[in-house]
């Protein structure tokens, strides 16, 4: 079956974010696709520094470094991409989305896969995001947390008794019944004490000290920004749905307004599925490591098709469950 025919003319392309890396990602793609190994080996060359090896071998500790797990997410997802694009053109064919999104730092992903940042720019802007946010969780230490069984405006109205205890809030609307919070450690502390007296099935703190979609970040959007504000952007190729906005971009305007508070703002996952599928796409293509998303997605609308890169037949990771 050719990839056409197996993805269909309403196809989506969605890009991961933080936390799907694990230790021997991308190092099946790079000895099996030319085009993989171009993008991952352009990567080390860009920053310098031999990304691949800490993404195929380790160790996990310094690749779940949010300054190294941001780098080398975007540089395999786009590697999937180029990947999927090669397989296509070796078929005689083509395989063009309706419709792109990225989860949180799989947002710029998807800004570089519409054509609206070159993959170099991409890579600086989002290596630089990485240090940023790294530096930010050492001098202003947060957390966040994984609520499963609890509804969004249940925990917003949990956040708002726990704010007491300092700034907290809901991070990211995963999908329904999946909440993650963020903010300071006393107020992230208290607001999962109460998620549990409230009935959640589960509450689970993640492997981070950095409080990503919220106030503890402005210090980094402002960085940011003085960075994206120098960069040339170009009209998307096709549209890209906002994970503040859940709105479809397509101007070099509405990329500017999206990234300007987009680390310190919520992420509306939910939002975002819906969006694509009212966009008419029916078929989710997820590029990089790791499967997050497509559970996500399947939990929101049952009656959508995921695809991943080992369904295709380009595998991204090795057998092995190191990381």
């Amino acid at each position: 079956m050719s990839l056409q025919e197996q993805l269909g003319d309403n196809v989506a392309f969605v890009f991961p974010g933080q936390g799907s890396q694990a230790v021997g990602m991308g190092q099946a793609l790079y000895r099996t696709s030319a085009a993989a190994r171009a993008t991952i080996d352009e990567a080390d060359e860009l920053l310098g520094a031999n990304l691949s090896t800490l993404a195929f071998e380790g160790p996990v500790e310094e690749l779940n470094d949010t300054y190294n797990a941001q780098a080398a997410i975007l540089t395999v997802s786009i590697a999937a991409l180029r990947a999927l694009n090669e397989a296509a053109v070796a078929g005689g064919e083509q395989v063009n989305p309706i419709v792109v999104a990225g989860h949180s730092l799989g947002q710029f992903t998807a800004l570089a896969a519409a054509g609206s940042l070159p993959f170099a720019a991409t890579l600086s802007l989002v290596r630089e995001r990485g240090r940023l946010m790294a530096e930010s969780g050492a001098t202003r230490p947060g957390g966040m947390a994984a609520v499963l069984g609890l509804d969004e405006a249940a925990l917003v109205r949990i956040c708002d008794q726990a704010s007491s205890a300092g700034i907290i809030n809901v991070a990211n609307s995963n999908c329904p019944g999946q909440i993650v919070i963020s903010g300071e450690v006393r107020a992230l502390e208290q607001a999962m004490d109460l998620a549990k007296a409230a009935g959640a099935k589960r509450v689970a703190r993640l492997p981070v000290s950095i409080a990503s979609h919220s106030p503890l970040m402005e210090e980094v959007s402002l960085r940011l920004k003085a960075l994206t504000d120098e960069l040339d952007f170009a009209t998307p190729s096709f549209p890209i749905v906002g994970n503040v906005s859940g709105k479809p971009i397509t101007t070099v305007g509405g990329i500017r307004s999206e990234l300007e508070h987009h680390v310190e703002r919520p992420v509306n996952w939910i939002g975002s599925v819906q969006e694509m599928v009212a966009h008419g796409a029916d078929t989710f293509v997820e590029l990089g490591p790791g499967a997050v998303l497509a559970g996500l997605i399947k939990r929101i609308d049952r009656s959508v098709k995921t695809v991943s890169m080992l369904d295709l037949g380009l595998e991204l990771q090795r057998s092995r469950g190191a990381g």
